[in-house]
């Protein structure tokens, strides 16, 4: 079976910059993305938990999405537009897809 490399891109954000991340991410040309609520987690500030809050201004989004190797550094570097003045976390990982024509 053919693997194909792939960086995978997982952004930890603010659920209120979540659009503004998802139309970067479009405009970047990523074809694909899915966000996922962050239920809580630790950080610099302490333990934190989404339970009990009221909006979306008091959560955190995951977003995750797959690019081909190459596509990366730029995707990062206007992710990092976004981040700077805004609590947030990127990790990229090594993946393999089957269909690397999706990406």
């Amino acid at each position: 079976m053919d693997m194909h490399d792939a960086k995978r891109v997982e952004i930890i954000i603010e659920a209120v910059m979540e659009k503004r991340l998802t139309k970067l991410l479009t405009e970047e040309g990523v074809t694909g993305f899915s966000v996922l609520p962050v239920k809580g987690g630790s950080g610099r500030s302490g333990q934190w938990s989404r339970q009990g809050t009221v909006g979306r201004a008091d959560g955190m989004s995951a977003v995750v999405c797959l690019v081909k190797p190459e596509r990366a550094e730029a995707l990062l570097e206007a992710v990092l537009g976004v981040l700077t003045r805004h609590i947030g976390v990127v990790n990229v990982t090594d993946a393999k897809v089957l269909r690397a024509e999706r990406f």
